[in-house]
């Protein structure tokens, strides 16, 4: 098998009955693209799937504009590799907190936050919350859920650095799902 396993976290489609894009079109979309070996996990709009050429910052530019182009709308894509993956979880800084994948979060940042960014996060992380940033994954540690978090709401806003989030069965999940397709 030639080419790269690459996963593509979509972020605000198929939220509260918004910008509804269906899983097996979107799967189609990454095949019309000539992708291949494409899968998706639940629909937040995660994609796993192999590309021949380009590195993660072209596949997302070409992606971001062809789904702008055919669903009408703009959709923040972070595209990944497997090695980025597995580096995000052997990296996890609550290894206590993972057992329970509603109380740990990983942040696809779309970029590596200035220390300033962090600083001005810290300050506002009061509750019972606690984060690390790792190059460009920001790990979230909410102990009541991030459903109950304040603080969780007040990371885009306060940290500037557009992201996206999931929850860490989502993250061991793709993972996995890509460790299936092949990391060659």
């Amino acid at each position: 098998m030639s080419g790269k396993i690459f996963i593509a976290l979509f972020s605000g489609i198929n939220v509260g009955g918004n910008r509804i894009v269906k899983m097996a079109e979107l799967r189609a979309f990454f095949e019309d693209l000539g992708f291949s070996d494409v899968a998706t996990y639940v629909q937040s709009g995660n994609v796993v799937f192999r590309a021949d050429k380009g590195d993660a910052a072209a596949l997302t530019k070409r992606i971001e504009a062809a789904f702008e182009t055919k669903w009408g709308f703009h959709s923040r894509i972070m595209v990944r590799d497997f090695e980025w993956f597995e580096r995000l979880v052997r990296e996890n800084p609550y290894p206590e907190a993972a057992a329970d994948h509603t109380k740990l979060h990983a942040y696809a940042l779309e970029r590596e936050p200035t220390a300033d960014e962090v600083a001005r996060l810290a300050e506002k992380c009061t509750g019972p919350e606690r984060f690390e940033v790792k190059g460009d994954v920001l790990y979230l540690s909410a102990p009541d859920g991030l459903g109950k978090s304040v603080f969780a709401n007040l990371i885009p806003r306060t940290l500037k650095v557009p992201g996206t989030a999931r929850n860490w069965r989502s993250v061991r999940a793709l993972l996995e799902m890509a460790g299936k397709s092949g990391s060659d």
